[in-house]
């Protein structure tokens, strides 16, 4: 199974409704691809901003592409992103999981 690690920071004004639109992009996309095993979400407010980690779990390496396309190191954003997010990060990371209970 493969982790894709995703980090984003978001103004704590926008926090809240930032998370909304993850919902409704992200993560149902994400579970709605074939080859994914979850989907987790995690927020750390720290002063005036909230960075969010976005966990998605697959297969394989090989799935992947069918969420975050050819080239699975780069960040996948959707359009309104840019509303939210300070900084588009470029890349992605990816960890083989060895533990999963």
């Amino acid at each position: 199974m493969i982790v894709r690690i995703w980090h984003g920071v978001t103004l704590k004004s926008k926090s809240e409704e930032f998370f909304e639109y993850v919902k409704r992009t992200g993560v149902k996309d994400c579970r709605t691809t074939e080859g994914n095993r979850g989907v987790f979400v995690f927020r750390r407010i720290h002063d005036d901003k909230s960075h969010f980690l976005f966990l998605s779990f697959w297969d394989s390496l090989e799935t992947v592409p069918k969420f975050a396309g050819k080239n699975i190191e780069k960040a996948v954003y959707y359009p309104e992103d840019k509303n939210y997010l300070l900084e588009l990060e470029p890349t992605v990371l990816h960890y083989e999981v060895l533990n999963n209970r």
